[in-house]
């Protein structure tokens, strides 16, 4: 058995910042609302009257992805601190503006390569595999506006040209590769995973959703060939937001409603990309719907024959699946869910299950059989600096539980190919566009207008990481 991989990660849009070095994306145009029961879901809701906002000079609003925690400016700070931390593997992801500034344009930016490429030798001169996601839902604003992004067919071109770049130049740095973040957020959140603006307050239309999915099926697909075909030495994976659901009673309407749930919201894209197929279970779903995705010939058979390496997941709390309505409700990534009577929740009422990770390890490779890495965990908490320290046991107890159980599920024989610690230096937060929500082991002094020092500070938690990895390697 292979041992498990410990590290971090970030995303580009939520760490980079250097707005002024790149294009506009759709998580650019998100601003910062001052924290109400609604934050997180308006601020994923975007209209094309706050786009056009977004995008004026003098806008009233702040927008906190375009400053980020100024990785632009502390790369190679960051870098160091990662490799004094011991990780094994770092997951990143690609600012498809910095490398095309409109998403199409004829020749790539060679400054934005060039940053890659420090940032790309660095981790490698550290000792540090990367795992690369090749798009963490920002997508480039022109190509939202020019034809739709993801509804159009073109996009998957655009998307591939982006790819073949990446193979090009890094090809041979590149351990692990993800073309989607959490693939799945297309359906929950389709500003985030597939960039369509809302229109009004009209709901997204099912038929819009799903063909922007299946766009981005085939591009997964695409450059799984692609890379293959240049002959990367990287493995290639798929991802989803999974949520552990459990049923809210015993009676068996709850239970096959998370069944359902289960199928729809966690399942469905990564049978798809795992297994190459679209499941049986999505054809009365679509008829429902009236989704009609005419899906051609060529397609299936890409699908069928480049489905992914190994299959990742965030997790972070889990749901509760119930047919009643009258349930009190908690937050959750991404989706809402039924308050557990039985489990803690964080600030953010993320319902904190440790045991779910394991659960979730274990259905995944029960589905699958390939190996499972968990590309996202952790515990977002307002944490507080005293006398230039951070002392947050919380954090410390949430990884031991959360850690204790993913070697549980690999001592069952889930082959767990690698731990990322999510927002290993804090970030901008996806979900509520702030600061306050930290999840990093390194402290950047900043807050949610934006304004401090950006200076990065250790952690308690730090410290206790670094010393956990050092000890699983002594036990090798």
């Amino acid at each position: 058995m292979t041992k498990i991989l410990w590290g971090g990660a970030t995303s580009a849009s939520q760490y980079e910042g250097g707005y002024e070095n790149r294009g506009i994306d759709t998580q650019d145009c998100r601003p910062y609302s001052p924290k109400t029961e609604d934050a997180t879901v308006a601020t994923r809701l975007l209209t094309e009257e706050v786009i056009q906002e977004a995008k004026r000079k003098d806008g009233r609003h702040y927008y906190p992805f375009r400053k980020g925690s100024m990785g632009y400016e502390h790369w190679e700070e960051d870098i160091a601190l990662l490799g004094d931390l011991g990780l094994d593997v770092y997951r990143l992801s690609i600012s498809w503006t910095r490398i095309f500034p409109k998403g199409n344009d004829e020749f790539p930016s060679e400054a934005g390569l060039q940053y890659y490429d420090r940032i790309f030798h660095s981790l490698k001169n550290q000792g540090i595999k990367i795992f690369l996601t090749m798009n963490h839902y920002a997508v480039p604003l022109h190509l939202v506006e020019s034809y739709g992004g993801w509804l159009n067919r073109q996009m998957i071109d655009d998307y591939l040209r982006l790819a073949e770049i990446i193979f090009e130049r890094w090809g041979d740095l590149i351990d692990y590769y993800l073309p989607f973040n959490e693939i799945n957020a297309g359906y929950f959140s389709p500003y985030n995973g597939v960039g369509l603006i809302k229109n009004g307050t009209n709901p997204y239309a099912y038929q819009d959703i799903f063909l922007s999915l299946h766009h981005q099926f085939v591009a997964s697909a695409k450059t799984i060939q692609m890379g293959r075909e240049k002959g990367v030495k990287g493995k290639f994976g798929a991802m989803i937001s999974c949520f552990c659901y459990y049923a809210h009673t015993s009676r068996p309407e709850d239970n096959l409603r998370l069944v359902e749930d289960e199928q729809i919201n966690q399942w469905f894209c990564m049978d798809i990309l795992s297994r190459g197929e679209y499941p049986y279970y999505m054809e009365p779903f679509f008829k429902k719907h009236r989704v009609d995705l005419n899906i051609s010939e060529e397609d299936t058979k890409v699908l069928r024959a480049y489905t992914c390496d190994f299959v990742s997941f965030s997790y972070y709390s889990s749901s509760i699946s119930s047919v009643s309505e009258s349930n009190q409700q908690t937050a959750g990534n991404l989706v809402a869910t039924t308050k557990n009577q039985y489990l803690e929740a964080s600030e953010w009422g993320w319902q904190i299950d440790p045991i779910g990770l394991k659960t979730t390890a274990l259905k995944a490779y029960d589905r699958y059989q390939k190996p499972i890495m968990i590309a996202e965990n952790g515990l977002g908490a307002k944490d507080t600096l005293v006398d230039g320290q951070v002392h947050d046991p919380y954090r410390i107890e949430y990884f031991k539980r959360h850690f204790e159980q993913l070697k549980e599920a690999e001592a069952m024989g889930v082959p767990v190919l690698a731990y990322l610690a999510w927002g290993i230096i804090d970030i901008v937060s996806a979900g509520s566009c702030e600061m306050d929500k930290r999840y990093g082991v390194v402290y950047v002094d900043a807050d949610n207008q934006g304004k401090g020092s950006y200076r990065r500070i250790k952690k308690d938690s730090y410290y206790w990481y670094q010393q956990y990895i050092a000890m699983q390697k002594e036990g090798e």
